[in-house]
């Protein structure tokens, strides 16, 4: 192909898409208006007159599927020849006034492409492609259709639905009751918080809320928040800014304690499944322990961990965790010997 071909056919297919985009507004003006004049329609859509009638030459051949003459548009083309009043008459086309309803079939299709269009859409259009799809999956389920399988994206358009309900409570300063996924006691809880934004850090949606329950600022990983409700009730804290994951997740908090662990083989998966700061082989080869340093915010959870781990993780520092680990692993041990 040389290079006016090619050029002529870029220009053939941007010519198209450009008149895809001029019908699809073409076909809901026209529908409110029984009568229209030429000049004034291509007036109010910014086309010249020569390029509207071309487009509703076109318009002759769009209709219900079939592609009988009773199932597509009827534009009066006579009226606008010259010696014609010059005004836009469509037919046959009271179906786009009826609610759109589609098969199980055509329903997956749409969204389908919905969460493709999604996956490289401006963040603009993600708000707008989200309440569609929040809006089409629902009339699903309740028509009784099977529940489509998300795929890949399903997960990330839920999670940018619930963000989004969340970050508006948030600008509107109300209470959300929150059912949450507490990995450190495998359990689920309740609580109700002062949200006070969405954020965003080492690759996750939180939310930073003030936690009733904790009587604290607690971070809620979007993808372990199973349920929300947004209350009536204002929140009872002062209003603040969401914080700034930037630096790392507790950075800068007093509440936090940079921790050393000294790994076995058999426990470097702690790397892989938690945030860490640092890791520092002990020696070389696939054999050698690891150095690793983490940011503990909660005891109880640090001694569980060890728990799991040992006897291939050890504390370093600080000492005194190393205390409340071997006291717990004491009682535990105690446990089993009355069992014996």
């Amino acid at each position: 192909m040389n290079d006016d071909t090619g050029a002529a056919t870029r220009q053939a297919a941007s010519g198209a898409k450009d008149q895809v985009a001029r019908l699809l507004t073409l076909v809901p003006y026209l529908h409110a208006r029984e009568a229209v004049r030429l000049d004034e329609a291509a007036d109010a859509l910014g086309v010249a007159p020569q390029q509207l009638l071309k487009d509703l030459k076109v318009l002759l051949m769009c209709g219900l599927p079939g592609g009988y003459p009773d199932d597509l548009i009827d534009v009066d083309l006579d009226a606008l020849e010259p010696g014609g009043d010059g005004v836009i008459r469509v037919s046959n086309a009271d179906y786009l006034a009826r609610p759109l309803r589609l098969t199980p079939t055509e329903a997956s299709a749409v969204i389908v492409a919905l969460r493709a269009l999604r996956n490289g859409a401006g963040a603009d259009t993600r708000t707008v492609v989200d309440r569609a799809l929040a809006k089409l999956e629902a009339a699903a389920a309740e028509a009784g259709a099977a529940r489509i399988d998300p795929g890949l994206g399903g997960a990330d358009v839920d999670t940018a639905i619930l963000a989004r309900r969340l970050q508006e409570a948030a600008e509107a300063h109300r209470q959300v009751r929150l059912t949450y996924f507490v990995p450190a006691r495998d359990e689920e809880s309740a609580r109700v918080v002062d949200p006070r934004g969405v954020v965003t850090g080492q690759g996750y949606s939180y939310l930073d809320a003030f936690c009733h329950s904790a009587d604290a600022p607690r971070l809620f990983r979007l993808d372990r928040i199973s349920a929300a409700e947004v209350l009536d009730s204002p929140v009872s804290t002062e209003p603040e800014p969401p914080r700034d994951l930037s630096e790392g997740l507790f950075a800068g908090s007093s509440e936090t304690t940079v921790t050393t662990l000294l790994l076995a083989p058999a426990a470097r998966w702690v790397v892989d499944y938690y945030p860490v700061e640092r890791v520092r082989p002990t020696g070389e080869g696939p054999h050698a322990d690891w150095e690793v340093d983490l940011v503990v915010a909660d005891e109880r959870w640090l001694t569980r961990l060890l728990l799991r781990l040992a006897p291939h993780a050890q504390v370093v520092v600080p000492h005194e965790f190393t205390d409340t680990f071997l006291a717990e692993a004491t009682r535990t041990l105690g446990l089993y010997e009355h069992l014996t």
